[in-house]
């Protein structure tokens, strides 16, 4: 038996859920302002010191490791109060351990990052185990608020079919390397490869080469991700026509995926100023957040009810 969700543990669980989406941000204004080395390659002192000397780099560096650690404590928290009160449901355990785990991962990379010059391909996984981290969090804040309202309980009448559960699975893994992708570029500097859109420095197919290769094959990910989750939510909307919640997130998965294209266009015509073009590479993060996660959730959710699990 489940024990009853407090509101004192779903309020833990939103606060670690908007910190990790804060540090997740910080962690991108650190690459796209070039601030990764503003402590030098001290850590977790910052030059030396506990309170760095004011500089730009140093204050968004410093400011990043100081958020990622009260979030880190947040995860903390949030484990050991799962442990306490909620250690028979293994959907819970599984959440806030997998936020713990990849919060500890994020952080030892970029202490790595600090200490030890990487390359753009491994500083690029740090924005993916941030990614991860954010999800863990937010699946464990839905859970929350799902058996508050009893709705995480009850199994639906008739079972979610197989092809939802791997069609969704398939494109929550894809999309996890369309942003690793996207990730890289902005660790290279690409992102001026391709000006323009939709067209790529005025082709529709530019010449491959250099940034504008890297730039292009993520642009051709994005597409093709549009597509497939267009398509699932129609798949999705055609076979569980009884049940609202899986039609609900895949409705939404499309709305967010249409809004990160949109963004993707708005970041590209940006990239001159230098000032709208942070702004807006924020906000192409925020919304690739929510897409994962609500990627990852109807994943699983398509897998806890689908057809015939009852008789496994």
């Amino acid at each position: 038996m489940i024990a009853l969700v407090s509101s004192r543990y779903r309020s833990l669980a939103a606060a670690t859920c908007i910190g990790m989406l804060i540090v997740l941000l910080a962690g991108a204004l650190v690459t796209n302002t070039d601030s990764g080395l503003g402590c030098g390659d001290d850590w977790p002192l910052c030059h030396g010191k506990f309170i760095p000397a004011y500089t730009v780099e140093s204050l968004i560096e410093y400011s990043h490791r100081l958020v990622s650690g009260i979030v880190g404590l947040l995860v903390l928290a949030i484990f050991i109060m799962t442990l306490v009160r909620h250690r028979t449901s293994r959907e819970a355990v599984f959440y806030a351990s997998s936020a713990g785990f990849f919060t500890v991962l994020q952080a030892l990379l970029g202490a790595a990052a600090v200490k030890w010059p990487q390359s753009p391909s491994v500083m690029a996984l740090h924005f993916g185990f941030s990614i991860m981290a954010f999800a863990s969090t937010l699946l464990l804040l839905l859970w929350a608020n799902r058996m508050k309202r009893g709705s995480g309980i009850s199994r639906p009448a008739v079972g979610v079919p197989r092809s939802v559960m791997i069609f969704s699975l398939s494109i929550l893994i894809y999309s996890y390397f369309v942003i690793y992708l996207g990730a890289f570029i902005r660790h290279t500097e690409s992102a001026g490869g391709c000006l323009g859109w939709p067209l790529c420095n005025g082709e529709v197919i530019p010449e491959w080469e250099g940034a504008t290769r890297i730039v292009f094959i993520h642009r051709l990910g994005a597409m093709v991700i549009f597509i497939l989750i267009g398509w699932l939510a129609l798949h999705v909307n055609r076979v569980c026509k009884t049940n609202r919640g899986l039609r609900l997130s895949a409705t939404i998965a499309f709305v967010l995926v249409l809004c990160q294209v949109l963004s993707g266009a708005w970041l590209t015509a940006t990239i001159e100023n230098e000032d709208w073009f942070l702004f807006t590479s924020m906000f192409h993060n925020i919304i690739i957040s929510g897409l994962f996660g609500v990627l990852a959730d109807l994943t699983i959710r398509s897998w806890k009810w689908r057809e015939g699990r009852e008789k496994e």
